[in-house]
């Protein structure tokens, strides 16, 4: 009788739990999509970042934790901070208490090579961990998951290959410190340290199969390359996964700049930690860079018509910003002079927010904006003056970039910290 009872509640649990998913799934489709490889919103101002925050249960970075970075790096955050495109944090107030009582913490961050060019989204979380790198004076370590790519694109090895070496020439010419800076591809890496694939394999068997399903998603079709990748990412979360950076030391915890649509493989990758006996990751999240047509998706390097690529020339910047960045001004002149615009959903005003550095101009320019007495044409023009110096200056850096130099930085090394 006890065993018939038994059965029925756990028939009634699984029920209500599908009526649960169920209802979950509608309230899903209703907000934004954001998981590592699809952002999409259904506004026109993109992403409630708000509304993200709650749903990932991580937390928001506030003045309080900015004013004490402040204090203890003695200069003013990034301009990223101050301007909400990182607004997000896992730990982020433990790593501040290691670093003010002079404990070491490390940098993680990466890049899926996906393209043979960078374009300007994919420099955010590079441009903040440069930052990062320079005034908490820390090492930091590079992954470039060029075996990710092989099994989400239709992409061959050799291919991947060859993005990779092309990608991380991008990634040096952004200023990062050779002496301390470890840049690894998967596809080799993972035959030169076996301490990397041993933490690789302690998380895959600490992760069932529902467990990462239910994560990311997976389907029954997936291969199973797939749902076992989540755990390479994982590993460099952990100072252990490179013993001649960190002299074998297990106990050393990682900071993880990053987009928050990377933020699942480390919410998994935290939940694991403490069954391994190793620290748990700190994460510090960024908004999207949006797509030239709007802010209802990402820049992705598959439209080029949608991004602006380091390699683009400044008549192609010019071209693709007059002709597609979405206007948030009013349909004729008379009509923006009397109601302004909306800096809100204009990709012009939205894309100087990131590359921009001087506050009290693009203070000034959203005042004009918003008042109607800028027109979008005026901000376009300002716009593509920024974006043609920030592309050139990278140009002329990649230039210097030596297959002896990527070759220096890839190379497993003890770095100075």
């Amino acid at each position: 009788m006890t065993e018939i009872l038994s059965e029925k509640v756990d028939e009634l649990s699984e029920q209500m739990a599908k009526q649960l998913n169920g209802k979950e799934e509608e309230v899903d489709n209703e907000d934004d999509k954001v998981d590592p490889w699809n952002v999409t919103s259904n506004s026109k101002a993109g992403v409630d970042y708000d509304k993200l925050i709650v749903r990932f249960g991580c937390s928001k970075l506030n003045d309080e934790i900015l004013t004490k970075m402040e204090t203890l790096i003695n200069q003013k955050v990034h301009h990223f901070l101050r301007r909400g495109i990182f607004f997000s944090h896992r730990d982020l107030h433990l790593i501040l208490k290691r670093y003010e009582e002079k404990k070491p913490f490390f940098l993680y961050t990466g890049r899926g090579p996906s393209s043979s060019a960078l374009h300007l989204g994919h420099l955010i979380p590079f441009m903040f961990t440069r930052w990062i790198q320079e005034a908490f004076n820390v090492p930091l370590v590079i992954q470039m998951t060029d075996d990710e790519k092989f099994l989400w694109k239709d992409l061959t090895i050799e291919t991947t290959k060859k993005m990779t070496k092309e990608n991380v020439k991008d990634i040096i010419a952004m200023g990062f410190d050779v002496n301390k800076t470890f840049i690894f591809s998967d596809l080799s890496y993972i035959g030169k340290c076996p301490e990397f694939y041993e933490n690789i394999i302690r998380v895959q068997r600490s992760v069932t199969f529902n467990q990462v399903k239910g994560i990311f998603g997976f389907g029954d079709s997936d291969c199973i390359g797939k749902i076992a990748f989540p755990a390479i990412q994982a590993a460099p979360s952990f100072s252990s996964s490179f013993p001649f950076i960190f002299d074998g030391k297990k106990d050393i915890p990682s900071l993880i700049p990053c987009a928050i649509d990377q933020d699942p493989y480390f919410r998994m990758t935290r939940d694991v930690a403490p069954r391994l006996s190793l620290p748990k990751p700190a994460l510090m999240h960024s908004s999207f860079l949006p797509a030239l047509t709007g802010a209802q998706t990402k820049m992705s390097a598959s439209d080029p018509n949608n991004s602006i690529f380091l390699t683009d020339t400044p008549n192609q910047i010019k071209n693709k910003i007059n002709r597609y960045a979405f206007s948030g001004g009013g349909a004729t002149v008379d009509e923006h002079r009397a109601n302004g615009g909306d800096c809100d959903i204009d990709i012009s005003y939205q894309y100087m927010k990131f590359f921009m550095e001087d506050d009290n101009r693009l203070e000034e320019l959203r005042t004009e904006y918003s008042s109607g007495r800028l027109l979008t044409g005026d901000l376009k023009k300002e716009l593509i003056g920024i974006l043609q110096k920030v592309v050139a200056e990278h140009q002329e850096r990649r230039k210097t970039v030596t297959d002896e130099i990527v070759e220096q930085f890839m190379t497993p090394r003890k770095l100075n910290f």
